[in-house]
């Protein structure tokens, strides 16, 4: 159990940090650039709005541990469009002038396991709610 627990660890904090890293980049760079970019491939602008605020709240969530199901399949639902809008097209490896998605399918492969399992060795929402992020959909 304890090794299970650590591996969902170590894929929570990994996943969480390149996801708040991704939202930050994307309000620093400017989001005006991200929202003109999103137009750009067909996808309202509002939602680069959305999906930054998302990388950027959400991966600080799972970096503490707060959230980690909810968070993880937004998430899997933003690597799962980002891919069929953007990369499908350049495929698995790229193009030589896009990079293919082979990292969104393990982005997504690691948000999936996370939505489904959870993630309660140090996670805040353990210490603070006093449960674990499974005890949440027994009730349900």
């Amino acid at each position: 159990m304890f090794k299970t627990e650590l591996g969902a660890l170590i894929l929570r904090v990994t996943l969480g940090v390149i996801f708040f890293i991704h939202g930050l980049v994307k309000f620093q760079g400017g989001i005006e650039n991200t929202v003109g970019w999103f137009q750009s491939i067909g996808v309202p602008g509002f939602m680069a709005y959305a999906v930054a605020g998302i990388e950027l709240i959400g991966g600080l969530a799972l970096i503490i541990g707060v959230g980690t199901r909810l968070v993880s399949a937004l998430l899997a639902v933003i690597m799962i469009v980002a891919t069929l809008k953007v990369k499908l097209s350049v495929g698995l490896l790229g193009n030589g002038q896009m990079a293919g998605y082979e990292l969104d399918l393990a982005f997504l492969a690691m948000a999936i396991y996370l939505a489904i399992n959870g993630s309660k060795l140090l996670s805040l929402g353990q210490f603070v709610f006093k449960q674990d992020s499974t005890s949440l959909t027994r009730a349900a």
